[in-house]
């Protein structure tokens, strides 16, 4: 929220730091799950509800990587230089800037205009899309495999 004491409030720098480390650190921990369901004993044990929730937790960790990546873009920046990026990239027939916030959900640096406007600027255009793309891919195939588990599970019981 942008306050009248500093209108020009970017990311602040503490907390995106965070969280390209604690990302990071998430990120190589389901890489290294993943890349171990390639090994012989865990192909032996695959079933399909496996393998969907390999695939959800797959997309997530797409979605870790394409976030991050969307963080790297503003990690660089510093404050007069988000500033100035807002004046180049300003719509035709948009008054003077007053302001500038930054946003982690959704992901973006956002300036703002004297006629309340706003427009993102420098965390590129396709980060958000394909992250919600991602999310939904991640759920989808969570929840198939979450289906697929509990019909195994009913087959059991009724075969024992």
């Amino acid at each position: 929220m942008i306050t009248a004491s500093d209108p020009w409030q970017g990311h602040d720098f503490s907390i995106l730091f965070t969280v390209l480390i604690a990302g990071t650190s998430a990120l190589l921990g389901c890489t290294a799950y993943l890349c171990s369901r390639f090994s012989r004993r865990a192909r032996h044990l695959c079933t399909p509800s496996r393998v969907w929730r390999d695939l959800s937790l797959a997309a997530a960790a797409a979605t870790l990587a394409l976030y991050l990546w969307g963080c790297l873009h503003l990690l660089f920046l510093e404050d007069q230089e988000e500033a100035m990026e807002c004046e180049p990239n300003r719509p035709e027939g948009t008054p003077r800037l007053v302001g500038l916030r930054g946003d982690f959900v959704p992901l973006r640096l956002v300036c703002e205009t004297l006629d309340g406007r706003d427009f993102a600027v420098v965390v590129p255009g396709y980060v958000d899309p394909a992250l919600v793309a991602l999310l939904l891919l991640a759920l989808g195939c969570g929840l198939v495999s979450v289906l697929l588990r509990r019909k195994r599970r009913t087959v059991e019981r009724q075969a024992g």
